[in-house]
Order: structure tokens, then C-alpha cells, then sequence
């Protein structure tokens, strides 16, 4: 009988791979979704089509209204920041930020582990090639992983240790892209934009398009989906180069 590992799976690029990981490391994954409020459903459809495709035992969705809360331009009337240059990307924490997002994914996901019988959970951050965001860190991890050990039945009675994996940490994006492809992850099914148009294109001018569209071009690949706009010195990355992506970022 396979190891259970409970997987969050947002439907992006990053968490299909880290599913497609789990899966390849003899896990039988049950996947979480959360609907967090956030801007849009195509990241939910994206995750149904992804979870069914990469053979999940189970999938789950959780709604949990971080709206309530605000203070991101994921769950409020906040402006996406667009056609930013990489290094204004590297600097600071974004709007695009959400308040404790993590740390209340993780606290569903190790709540849904202990129902399940699970003692690994898996989530897709990055350290590298990523947003700023402060609970995408090493040190959020390790807190969190102490924390689990200390605040579930399963662990006090002595039944388990909790894992937190996040296999895709210390990678670049460009690698997360191979890593990906070698796993056999659909890529069209994946969907990473904070603002798609309402037709459901990447809008190709957010930071997420922008390390999406620069992993694949790092990679030599080309990415499947289809963008509204894609910047010039991406064209090659692509598999259909929109009219609006003839331009420069």
C-alpha cells in the first residue's frame, strides 16, 4: 500500500510539478485546492483538469474567504502590477502578496493530512525564482514543519513526524519547466495568471507571466498555453505569438 502525501495544488506550473513529484516519489497524493477568494476561477478549473490528469486518489476544494481580509491584489480592489522589469521584481514583498496565504494553505492541508492518514504535505514554493513573498522561505518551512509536530493528535500520540517537502525550492524556474516535462506534466492544463482576460488568456504583463514566460525561454521550451501579449525577447518561448506580443515589454 502506497504512502499517502497530501499535495496543494493551486493549478499553477510550480504545484502541478510538485504533484507530479510526489506522485514519481510512490506517494499516493491526495490533492487540496483552496478557493481563497482570489481574483478569478480559472486557477480552480485548472486545478480539477490537472488533478484528474496526473491521477490523484483524491481531490479536494476548501473555500476559505480571505477577501474578509484583504490587503492583496489577489483578494482585493487592488491593481495588478504589470510590465514590471525583473529587477523591480526581486525587490521588496508585492501587492500581489497574500496576507498569511500559506500559512492558513498549510494549516488546511495538515488538517486534511491527519484525516486522511497522511504525514507528508507538499507544497510548490520557490526561493529563487519568485515574487518576494515572505512564506515562501526555508525558514517558513521549517517553522511550520516544528509547528505541525507539536499541534496535531496524530504527532503528540506518537502515530507519525510530519514532513513538510518542497522539491521545487532551490530551483530556477527554468528548471522547474524541465522538471516538469520530464515528469509528464501537461502544461496546457496549468494556468499561473493573476489578471487572464475575460476570453481566459495570461494576460503575458504580470510578474507570474513574466517568470513563466522567462522559465520557458531558459528552459528552450516553448509554453502552450495562450497569451494576450508577450514581450518581444519572449516570442521564442511560445507556441502561438499573439499579435498584441509583436511589441516590446
Amino acid at each position: 500500500m502506497l504512502k499517502r502525501a497530501v499535495v496543494l495544488l493551486s493549478g499553477g506550473l510550480d504545484s502541478a510539478t510538485t504533484l507530479a513529484f510526489a506522485r514519481s516519489a510512490g506517494f499516493a497524493v491526495y490533492a487540496l485546492t483552496v478557493d481563497y477568494g482570489q481574483r478569478h476561477r480559472r486557477e480552480l478549473e485548472a486545478a480539477r483538469r490537472l488533478a484528474e490528469a496526473l491521477d490523484a486518489a483524491e481531490h479536494r476544494i476548501v473555500r476559505v474567504d480571505l477577501r474578509a481580509i484583504g490587503g492583496s491584489a489577489l483578494t482585493d480592489e487592488l491593481d495588478v502590477p504589470k510590465d514590471r522589469q525583473l529587477a523591480d521584481i526581486e525587490q521588496g514583498i508585492p501587492v500581489t502578496y497574500v496576507p498569511a496565504r500559506n500559512t492558513v494553505l498549510l494549516g488546511l492541508a495538515l488538517g486534511y493530512a491527519e484525516v486522511v492518514g497522511a504525514f507528508d504535505l507538499f507544497i510548490g514554493c520557490n526561493a529563487i525564482d519568485y515574487s518576494g513573498y515572505p512564506d515562501c522561505r526555508p525558514e517558513f518551512l521549517r517553522q511550520f514543519e516544528a509547528l505541525a509536530n507539536v499541534a496535531t493528535k496524530a504527532a503528540v500520540e506518537g502515530l507519525g513526524v510530519f514532513r513538510i517537502h518542497a522539491p521545487l525550492l532551490y530551483l530556477t524556474k527554468a528548471n522547474i519547466v524541465r522538471e516538469g516535462k520530464r515528469l509528464g506534466v501537461d502544461f496546457r492544463l496549468t494556468h499561473s495568471c493573476y489578471e487572464p482576460t475575460p476570453d481566459g488568456l495570461a494576460c503575458g504583463r504580470c510578474d507570474s507571466c513574466f517568470l513563466r514566460l522567462k522559465g520557458f525561454f531558459e528552459a528552450g521550451e516553448r509554453d502552450p498555453i495562450p497569451y494576450a501579449y508577450v514581450p518581444a525577447e519572449y516570442r521564442s518561448a511560445v507556441s502561438v505569438v499573439p499579435v498584441e506580443g509583436k511589441g516590446s515589454r
